[in-house]
């Protein structure tokens, strides 16, 4: 029994960030309904390429889709019909929580809002992620991860320092928003159970990612540093704490206690930097940091980067540099079994990663993202439509 087995979420979602939230709950245990309109195709990553599961047809292929759907219900409903919001409020009955990523302004046109759903269920908790908020001079606005990152300085601080500004790599601001979604709607639901009422939870892609700019904000509130990109990925005020060179590529090392640095020194037969008044303590080796770079790539160039890992483990911080390849094939991801094996609908087999929150005694469920409108009648019949209403609802395009 997962720990939010009887949690269900009905999920008016789309693309990336909604959709990874309330994916950690499904792999939970909860029940998450995804709403999707059959007249635009469902929800739009359905069709994001460019790799789709060999083999595999239908609406459910796509492996961006499935990376961010997995364990979760389709039904298929017109929310701007009468008839289609009457079933959702009938869903809405039946659920804990109902979240949504769409535009600011959305939330209330759908009637996804506590103001709206509070009077069918008083302990509904209604989760919004959105880009700006849903009110306010952008509560219009459409908004996206990179446009986040570019505004709140995330490219200022990512990349070379004789290099053009750089994102990150990855979706990060989405995938922390959604995680937040996730936590948020967790804790309003325990609030809601206690006292039978439900609130409205806000989580913006804006307030995420300013607020994970995190101990740089504050270095700048408090002290009015405003930080910069520091050459080789390094951390602004530790060394060493960058990358290095080897014999055969590159190291990352991260002494960031001050122990670490005479341990490193010992792995290095280089007792004498320990003692070194230049490189004594962190401040005398960031006031030195590219003379310490120099000694340290020269040191660490007579073995290859895997020797070295073998020589620091487990005593000194340190990590190869891998991309994504190197780093799914690492044998310490099987080590962890961090690589799960899933068959599409068709059959087709497909590997995903498995989700980092684990539960002890618990395996997490393994099914693939859902088909559109795969679960419909299921749903609806959960909820105490016959056959035939749910063939008159069919038959009018409300589902």
């Amino acid at each position: 029994m997962l720990p939010l087995t009887g949690l269900r979420v009905v999920a008016v979602e789309q693309y990336g960030a909604g959709p990874f939230g309330t994916q950690h709950l499904a792999d939970l245990g909860a029940d998450v309904i995804k709403i999707e309109s059959r007249a635009g195709g469902g929800d739009v990553s359905r069709s994001v390429g460019p790799h789709f599961i060999e083999g595999a047809e239908g609406s459910a292929a796509s492996l961006f889709f499935q990376g961010i759907n997995r364990n979760k219900r389709s039904i298929t409903l017109d929310l701007t019909s009468d008839e289609g919001r009457a079933v959702f409020h009938d869903l809405v009955r039946s659920a804990d929580a109902v979240s949504g990523n769409n535009r600011g302004d959305v939330h209330e046109k759908l009637g996804l809002t506590y103001a709206a759903l509070g009077p069918i269920k008083p302990a509904i908790v209604c989760a919004h992620l959105t880009g700006y908020g849903r009110e306010g001079s952008r509560a219009k606005w459409p908004g996206y991860d990179f446009l986040m990152q570019a505004e709140t300085g995330y490219f200022s601080v990512t990349g070379e320092p004789d290099g053009p500004p750089a994102r990150m790599g990855l979706s990060v601001v989405d995938f922390m928003a959604g995680s937040y979604m996730a936590l948020g709607i967790v804790s309003a639901v325990m609030q809601a159970r206690e006292t039978g009422v439900g609130r409205d939870v806000d989580i913006t892609l804006f307030d995420t990612a300013l607020y994970n700019l995190n101990y740089l904000a504050t270095w700048y509130l408090g002290a009015g540093d405003n930080q910069s990109r520091v050459a080789r990925s390094a951390h602004p005020s530790l060394a060493p704490c960058q990358l290095y060179k080897t014999g055969d590529g590159w190291i990352y090392i991260m002494c960031n206690k001050e122990k670490f640095w005479p341990a490193l020194c010992d792995k290095l037969a280089r007792p004498d930097l320990a003692a070194d008044p230049r490189f004594l303590k962190f401040p005398d080796r960031l006031s030195n940091r590219d003379l310490l770079t120099e000694v340290l790539d020269d040191a660490l160039s007579g073995r290859t980067t895997a020797e070295w890992m073998d020589l620091f483990a487990g005593t000194v911080p340190a990590a190869p540099l891998h991309d994504v390849g190197g780093a799914l094939d690492n044998p310490f991801v099987a080590e962890r079994e961090g690589i799960m094996e899933l068959a599409h609908q068709s059959g087709a087999p497909f590997r995903a990663l498995a989700p980092p929150v684990r539960m002890s005694g618990d395996a997490p469920p393994l099914r693939p993202a859902p088909e559109l409108g795969g679960e419909t009648d299921e749903i609806l019949g959960e909820v105490g439509y016959d056959a035939d209403r749910i063939a008159a609802l069919r038959d009018k395009g409300v589902i």
